[in-house]
């Protein structure tokens, strides 16, 4: 009785794993709780603590982080009109973030304020050159929507979209130093390799990554 008891409970136990698992048991979202707005240290104290850093920990960021960084990088702050917390010309949107986690690839739904399966494999590595990105706990992957980007030329739209992407990774720096986490924004990636792993369009364009995480030693 006991052994068929135990067997039991370790099999309950392996169900919810995979049920609470982001990639499993149909959950093909993560829907994030709103986000605390009013945590964090004041304005002038987080721009004097933003640094980069490329020391991570390997430990988890909880749910309740990811929330809150994710609307700080670019969630929905005036729910009447749509707006974000960070600009973009014309008010075009087009940057998409995507987040590599050690379950899978997701893109941020900033309407719905939730993080959408694209990918289920970990896509960490393949999001910078560096040794240290494969360890971190998040990778951002910022992509422009070409077909949306302000602007006439190609020298207009990419700029825009350098532009854009830089008050989303500003904004990302600033809520890691309020928070306490590490963090760096990136550049030397293997673009071609990266948007065939993360199934892109051809119209989609990896701007810039950003590692996320925990400070480690």
């Amino acid at each position: 009785m006991k052994k068929r008891f135990a067997s039991f409970i370790a099999a309950a136990m392996i169900l919810s794993a995979l049920l609470i698992h982001p990639a499993y048991g149909g959950r093909t979202e993560i829907v994030l709780e709103p986000p605390d707005v009013n945590s964090g240290i004041p304005f002038m104290s987080a721009l004097s603590r933003r640094h980069s850093s490329r020391l991570f920990s390997s430990r988890a960021l909880p749910h309740r982080i990811l929330s809150d960084l994710f609307w700080a990088a670019c969630g929905v702050n005036r729910p009447g009109s749509g707006k974000r917390t960070a600009p973009s010309a014309m008010n075009r949107q087009e940057i998409d973030v995507y987040a590599a986690l050690p379950e899978g690839l997701y893109r941020y739904d900033a309407k719905k304020h939730s993080l959408g399966l694209v990918v289920e494999a970990d896509l960490r590595a393949l999001t910078g050159r560096q040794e240290y990105v494969a360890g971190a706990s998040l990778n951002l992957i910022y992509v422009a929507d070409m077909s949306r980007v302000a602007g006439g030329t190609r020298e207009e739209k990419l700029l825009y979209a350098g532009a854009d992407t830089g008050f989303i990774g500003q904004n990302v720096y600033l809520y890691c130093a309020s928070a306490g986490l590490a963090t760096v924004i990136r550049g030397y990636i293997d673009k071609n390799m990266l948007a065939r792993a993360m199934k892109l369009r051809p119209d989609h364009m990896i701007v810039l990554c950003q590692s996320v995480g925990y400070p480690g030693d």
